[in-house]
């Protein structure tokens, strides 16, 4: 019998596509075809970045110089994330955990109808912790593959499990620029004299923040079910050659007198209960909300977890060796977008400036009170395709957006709230923030890069239309210095 290959349309009695799903599927084709492997993107960008900062006047040895010291700077980050990867994947691959997504992945009755339910669970989850969106969305998504009555395009559900970073995560208690500006002990000195203190009253909770969130949900849900494709049209991942072994991670018996500390729960009860009483003092002497949205306690707190849910530590072992393929990208392609960001902001031209200093002057010389939010988060959008990095980006971004929000007379909370809003929409093309996922789910940035591309077309208008008809609603409040 012939083999249908991924580029056929399917056969002749395939149900007709619709226009949302006959885009997703033609840029789908593209990708395949033409999108490099997330390396090659970051190399490509690194490279256009460096041309840029040549191009206003930065000698060619500044250039180089800032990519090296910036290679190691994000390497704390880099771990951060590395282990955001591990942790969530080693919670969601016990044996409780995994009972739980396999109860979940037995609800939806379609395909379709699969790839939306998915979407929502991983936007509601978004916004309280992107991490656990990424990681749990994406092994909802194996889970779900398994069941051959759905006919599930795997494709489309791998973009829809990414949905939450892509739309929602920086509306939420996640939100990296919101908790800097909440947390005065976290902001740099020089910004805190531009901006003061705002709290989440001003920003992720305002009931305009909140607006922009439901329409993105709603949006991001009608687009996920029309672009699906549906019946023989759709790619399973059995087609796609996806192995679908279980998470649960089965230790094998111990084979010497050894190793019976690894199949005891001794060490483990230890370790969790010293690990316990920091955990409680964390979270009893700092607000719980900015304590658990910490990416080092945010870590500590999930390796516990996984640690007392696998209960014996060679499950432990076992479910982070398995874990650890996932963050493979992670560790080669942070250091390079550390490089972009000092060429970035380092590399000054003839007259001292950086390229993303003057990409801020551009576009805040072309704005006024009215037009300055949807500039602003075009140029948010932009420079955040270079320096996807939420609280990194937004500390380099900040001291001169705010500064303009001061002197235009912006509401300061809602200048947050547009940079959130807009930090997003790069997330659905960019692949640095697929990688951890696509290391789950054990296909390319390019496989989903057709269904993230139609949710963009459709989420840019949206936020843009929103960030300027919202900002008339909103006075501007002089800066809480304290």
């Amino acid at each position: 019998m012939k083999t249908e290959s991924l580029e056929s349309p399917g056969r002749r009695d395939a149900p007709a596509e619709g226009v949302l799903e006959k885009m997703a599927a033609g840029v789908t084709r593209w990708s395949e075809r033409w999108f490099p492997d997330a390396y090659i993107f970051a190399v490509i960008a690194v490279i256009v970045v460096a041309i840029a900062a040549m191009a206003i006047g930065a000698p060619v040895k500044t250039v180089g110089v800032a990519f090296g010291d910036g290679f190691w700077s994000l390497i704390p980050f880099t771990m951060q994330m590395a282990l955001v990867a591990i942790s969530g994947y080693v919670v969601a691959a016990s044996p409780p955990a995994a009972r739980l997504i396999a109860w979940m992945a037995q609800r939806p009755k379609t395909g379709p109808g699969a790839i939306c339910y998915v979407a929502l669970i991983s936007i509601i989850a978004s916004l309280f912790n992107w991490a656990i969106s990424l990681i749990f969305s994406g092994l909802l998504v194996r889970a779900l593959a398994r069941r051959l009555d759905l006919k599930m395009d795997y494709r489309a559900a791998g973009a829809a499990a990414y949905l939450g970073m892509g739309a929602t995560w920086a509306l939420g208690l996640s939100s990296s620029a919101a908790q800097l500006q909440a947390n005065p002990a976290s902001l740099p000195p020089s910004l805190l004299q531009i901006t003061g203190v705002i709290p989440f009253s001003e920003t992720i909770l305002l009931w305009q923040s909140m607006a922009i969130a439901v329409v993105l949900t709603v949006a991001s849900l009608i687009v996920a079910f029309y672009s699906a494709p549906r019946g023989d049209n759709a790619i399973t991942a059995q087609r796609m050659g996806v192995e679908l072994g279980e998470t649960v991670q089965r230790a094998e018996p111990p084979k010497r007198p050894g190793d019976w500390l690894e199949y005891s729960p001794i060490l483990t009860i230890l370790l969790v209960a010293l690990g316990g009483i920091w955990m409680y003092n964390e979270f009893t002497t700092k607000n719980t909300v900015l304590a658990i949205s910490n990416l080092n306690t945010y870590n500590f707190v999930f390796l516990m977890i996984g640690m007392l849910l696998h209960w014996r530590p060679r499950s432990f072992l076992a479910a982070i060796a398995k874990a650890v393929p996932s963050v493979s990208g992670v560790l080669i392609q942070f250091p390079l977008y550390g490089g972009i960001a000092f060429i970035l902001t380092k590399a000054g031209g003839t007259d001292g400036h950086t390229v993303a200093h003057m990409l801020s002057e551009f576009f805040v010389s072309v704005s006024s009170q009215a037009s300055f939010p949807a500039l602003m988060g075009v140029y948010s959008a932009v420079l955040g395709f270079f320096v996807p990095s939420g609280g990194g980006k937004w500390i380099i971004e900040a001291p001169y957006v705010m500064q303009a929000a001061n002197d235009l007379q912006v509401h300061l909370g809602w200048a947050v709230t547009v940079y959130n809003a807009a930090e997003a929409l790069p997330n659905l093309i960019n692949p640095f923030w697929m990688l951890p996922l696509l290391g789950v789910l054990g296909i390319k940035a390019r496989d989903v890069v057709g269904f993230t591309f139609t949710q963009l077309i459709v989420h840019t208008p949206i936020v843009l239309v929103m960030l300027w008809l919202l900002a008339a609603t909103l006075e501007y409040k002089p800066p809480v210095i304290p």
